[in-house]
């Protein structure tokens, strides 16, 4: 763990907000459980607000780490405030990454756009495997 700044260490080793979620507003999924790394994201809604968030992940220490951090950087965001969530916001929240790991910050991105999408359109669980 050397390699990662002490904010990517510390959401490694203390994840923020790991877990399931029964009854989800709304569920975004991206990768394969079956096949290798996923990122699967559950969420609460009030009105248009993103009450909670958990999300359960495969994957190395960069990618549990912005998981973790994109679950902060949602909770407490308007629905279209938490669809804007970019890999570059979970980068500069956890101070930078490791450019091979760039796709670990653009995963938790694309699995909280991925959960609001499917709130907004009322398929929870169904998810997206890109």
């Amino acid at each position: 763990m050397n390699e990662y700044n002490k904010t990517i260490t510390d959401h490694f080793e203390n994840p923020r907000n790991w877990g399931d979620m029964v009854d989800a507003d709304g569920i975004g999924l991206v990768g394969d459980p079956d096949r290798g790394d996923f990122l699967k994201v559950f969420i609460r809604v009030k009105d248009t607000i993103v009450t909670d968030v958990k999300f359960l992940t495969r994957g190395c220490p960069v990618c549990i780490a912005a998981a973790s951090i994109m679950t902060e950087l949602a909770i407490g965001r308007d629905l279209d405030d938490a669809m804007m969530i970019e890999g570059e916001d979970i980068m500069d929240a956890l101070g930078g990454m490791p450019e091979n790991k760039v796709h670990c910050a653009n995963r938790g991105a694309k699995g909280i756009q991925e959960a609001v999408i499917d709130h907004v359109y009322g398929h929870a669980g169904r998810g997206s495997k890109n």
